[in-house]
């Protein structure tokens, strides 16, 4: 009898669960659609006013991605927006105060349309922009291809709708946030400057070729050991820096929010929906996508507290390189998203198939990162002391060499990269 009403409760909390991740990703599309009227009205407009500012309110947004899983400039900006003063009542809050907030969007409109380029800055306008493209939909925002005019220079900018919607306008702060405040880390994604409109926000961003979830679909085969070295090595230095020199935990790392360029640089992105740390812990459930959420977010050890730390995004990194190692997603034969939380929650952990031409120290490094119990999971220090990590970081760098042999070797994908469905 205990048994079932234990196995009634597991089924209620993932139910639940599942409801909640539903109503936001729907939320999240519909906020995400660009809209044509945006596109004219915004490249058309005077200079920024404050009128009706909604953004800004909290960090650490909860949301997720798409409905399914698929996958040293420091110096130069002018604005690194002040830390916040964080307590475990306010948990991934924003500013403590009203008055903080109100201090932080002034900071933020003082210097919204200054753009750093190379070492240059501009003060420049959306009217500046030239749009040449779409380039896709991320957790935060509709990404554009554009062209600033003054300095020629081609960029990602990432249109972030603003509304009222107290979730929405956690994300655009929090993204905002941290990438002004990451300039001096090589392994996360460069950001320019940004513009505020009456109706979005836009986010001028580096450009960078392609994100794994978009390359694996358009290599239709693995990812070789020696990349996924590299980028193993990028990413886990990229988490230890933002919960090192930030607080900050990232929540959404997938193959989709690791980008890759012709240069071999390979950088993290999409940090809408990241999270302050409260005594090295966050407390914010449902935010990021299921596919990739650690067991001890989907069910807590401690409901009343649902706490959890860095180690939930080693977690979604161990799921993405076996992904990309495979070229299959660990959790095979699910419709939906309650199948994908019921495996990860009753299964053993996702493992490197055996009789691979894997290594025996990236199995282990996988292994590791897919312990279910967190408390064994190691966190990033002990990570980048794997032997794993510390071969890959000797290894010579052949990223730039296999990315080009790929795209001149393949054809673009067929299907939308931004779309993923469970069994490839």
């Amino acid at each position: 009898m205990n048994k079932m009403a234990t196995m009634t409760s597991f089924r209620n909390r993932l139910t639940q669960l599942e409801a909640r991740l539903k109503a936001e990703n729907d939320q999240e599309s519909e906020s995400r659609k660009p809209t044509s009227r945006a596109l004219r009205t915004d490249m058309v407009s005077s200079r920024p006013t404050i009128r009706g500012l909604p953004i800004g309110q909290e960090h650490g947004s909860p949301g997720r991605s798409g409905r399914f899983p698929p996958s040293q400039r420091s110096a130069c900006l002018p604005l690194s927006l002040p830390p916040c003063n964080y307590s475990p009542k306010s948990h991934d809050s924003f500013c403590s105060t009203n008055r903080h907030m109100e201090s932080k969007l002034k900071k933020i409109y003082q210097y919204a349309g200054i753009l750093t380029i190379d070492g240059e800055t501009y003060q420049s306008t959306i009217d500046d922009m030239i749009h040449l493209g779409e380039l896709g939909t991320g957790t935060c925002g509709h990404v554009v291809k554009m062209e600033h005019k003054p300095s020629r220079k081609i960029m990602a900018v990432k249109q972030m709708r603003r509304s009222g919607n107290t979730e929405e306008n956690k994300r655009i702060t929090m993204d905002l946030d941290v990438l002004l405040s990451c300039q001096d880390c090589p392994h996360i994604v460069q950001c320019f400057g940004y513009f505020i409109t009456d109706s979005d926000v836009w986010i001028c961003m580096e450009l960078m070729s392609t994100c794994l979830d978009k390359l694996i679909k358009r290599l239709k085969k693995p990812i070789p050991e020696m990349i996924l070295g590299k980028i193993a090595v990028a990413t886990v230095n990229a988490l230890h820096y933002l919960k090192e020199k930030h607080g900050v935990i990232h929540r959404d790392v997938k193959p989709s929010n690791i980008l890759l360029d012709q240069r071999g640089a390979i950088k993290l992105c999409d940090f809408g929906i990241s999270g302050r740390l409260v005594d090295s812990k966050a407390r914010t459930r449902s935010a990021g996508c299921a596919a990739y959420m650690a067991p001890e977010r989907i069910d807590p050890p401690n409901p009343s507290r649902p706490d959890y730390d860095i180690r939930a995004d080693v977690w979604s990194l161990g799921i993405s390189l076996v992904e990309l190692a495979t070229n299959r997603f660990p959790y095979q034969g699910c419709n939906n998203d309650f199948e994908v939380l019921s495996k990860v929650l009753q299964e053993d952990p996702p493992r490197l198939p055996p009789g691979g031409d894997f290594s025996l120290d990236f199995c282990s490094f996988v292994r590791d990162c897919l312990i279910k119990d967190f408390e064994k999971r190691p966190k990033y220090r002990k990570l980048l002391e794997h032997t794993f990590i510390k071969r890959m970081q000797t290894t010579p760098d052949c990223v730039a060499a296999w990315f080009a042999f790929v795209m001149k070797t393949t054809q673009a994908p067929l299907v939308s990269p931004l779309r993923h469905h469970w069994n490839k």
